[in-house]
């Protein structure tokens, strides 16, 4: 008898799990509750311009092409992916700035040129890194780690690679000129963590950036996630939009189907969630005890920042501006404890400025340019206050920042532009308290102490993006979906 399967979220794990349990013969059907798949990866289009709502970087491709590999068909066949350099530019307000590459010689130019003495401290971080790569993201990446033991096995690496340490203690280890300890700390900010406390095991995100590059897909990250469904559907899978899951239903230890809003009911041999995990145990599992036992032990653990997402389209072209820029505040240390620790939304910022028309001019009218400009903002649980009201004051102080570091007459240039903030993520998204990226990926809330791939008491239910293991907008977090369909 063919199995079946129904995926609640058509975010990119839910997509990739489709995917392969189509691949591998069981009948599939993703239930989403917007107009549109992707999740973070939703879109908008507005007055000719194209806007992503959030994840930008591809750092593993093969590990998408797997996808479509998995029956003998080439992704190029629906996503053209384009390599984008520098990865990134770092500016700071001292003028200073970094070109963050995978080329050994710009590299090394570009570190000289803060501190010499640091090549060869930083020759001996790229060691460190690719250690902690090979066994956080090729080992450990791909366990689904549903038992303790799995932990208790994975904890010699841990301890050789001082997991306990942070990712920004670690790099200090090794270079002492406070720009490039941020340029090579930043990364943990990309899903979620504060580099004063992500455990240094993130630091393998360097190595994997070095590998795969950063790449980009023409027309935005939501041509990939379109090229997903298009796979999807063509192996039979069946993709229901604008359909929100009211509950899953369960007997027993059994997940056996759910309940839409629309009055469906669907059911199946197996149930796999890829929304909040919060939403998913708090709203969806009312009926299961163990869910509800659950949910209480969610409530009490430390979840990730939440964003504040400007998103502008210009006139003019910007050749020189490239597709990923890091427009560093004054602050580092002390803006991070605003953000994590003490919930203060602060007048200085940094912010993640994405450029995409610099790579695909398609995504803005000829002439113009699309931006989004991204500040990290506590969560509503450390700062409830009306967005409606905030909003607008943040929006034209971080459209004021880029236009002083930039674009000078950014506020005459602007066609069409609009915010997406907490409150957006907490209503669009379901995310518990607005998060961005759901539990903080601190050391206890990694690996087994994160939820775990399949639940602990619900046997056919299973869980795949940022709130489970191994975490937001990770590759790797797309790999383990591969375990589920035996």
């Amino acid at each position: 008898m063919t199995r079946s399967a129904i995926i609640v979220g058509a975010g990119f794990g839910g997509l990739a799990l489709g995917i392969r349990l189509q691949s591998a013969g069981v009948d599939t059907i993703i239930v989403e509750a917007r107009d549109k798949p992707g999740g973070r990866a939703y879109v908008w289009e507005r007055d000719g311009f194209t806007f992503d709502a959030g994840p930008t970087v591809i750092t593993d491709p093969p590990c998408l092409q797997e996808l479509w590999g998995l029956t003998g068909r080439d992704m190029a066949e629906d996503v053209t992916l384009a390599p984008v350099l520098p990865f990134y530019r770092l500016t700071w307000p001292d003028g200073t700035s970094f070109d963050y590459t995978n080329d050994d010689s710009v590299l090394m130019a570009e570190i000289a040129k803060l501190n010499p003495e640091d090549v060869a401290g930083y020759r001996k971080f790229l060691d460190y890194s690719a250690g902690v790569y090979k066994e956080g993201y090729e080992k450990l990446g791909h366990v689904a780690f549903l038992d303790f033991a799995s932990m208790i096995k994975a904890a010699p690496a841990l301890a050789k690679y001082q997991a306990w340490r942070s990712v920004y203690s670690i790099v200090s280890s090794f270079v002492k000129d406070e720009h490039l300890r941020q340029a090579l700390s930043f990364h943990t900010l990309l899903v979620g963590g504060n580099p004063m406390t992500t455990s240094a095991i993130y630091a393998l995100i360097h190595q994997l950036e070095r590998d795969g590059g950063v790449w980009f897909a023409m027309g935005g990250t939501n041509k990939l996630i379109a090229g997903m469904v298009t796979h999807f559907e063509r192996l039979g899978g069946v993709l229901k939009l604008n359909d929100s899951v009211t509950s899953i239903e369960t007997l027993g230890d059994k997940a056996t189907g759910v309940i839409t809003a629309s009055g469906w009911e669907g059911k199946a041999d197996m149930v796999a969630c890829n929304g909040d995990v919060m939403h998913i145990y708090r709203d969806l599992l009312k009926t299961s005890r163990s869910a509800q036992r659950r949910k209480a032990k969610l409530e009490r653990k430390r979840y990730s920042p939440s964003l504040f997402v400007v998103h502008f389209g210009i006139k003019g072209t910007w050749p020189g501006i490239p597709h990923h820029m890091i427009l560093f505040g004054p602050r580092y240390k002390g803006l991070l404890a605003d953000l994590y620790d003490t919930g203060i939304l602060p007048e200085d910022f940094s912010i993640y400025l994405h450029h995409p028309t610099v790579t695909d001019p398609s995504m803005a009218p000829e002439g113009h340019s699309t931006f989004y400009a991204l500040a990290p903002v506590p969560h509503l649980g450390k700062f409830p206050v009306d967005w409606a009201e905030i909003g607008p004051i943040l929006e034209k102080r971080i459209l004021d920042e880029v236009g002083r570091r930039l674009i000078p007459d950014i506020h005459e240039r602007i066609v069409t532009k609009f915010h997406y903030a907490p409150s957006d993520f907490a209503h669009d998204l379901n995310a518990h308290l607005g998060s961005a990226f759901s539990l903080e990926p601190i050391l206890t809330q990694s690996a087994w102490f994160r939820v775990h791939n399949r639940d602990d008491d619900i046997s056919n239910l299973y869980f795949v993006g940022a709130g489970t293991h191994p975490g937001p907008e990770s590759p790797a977090s797309w790999e383990v979906p591969r375990r589920l369909r035996h």
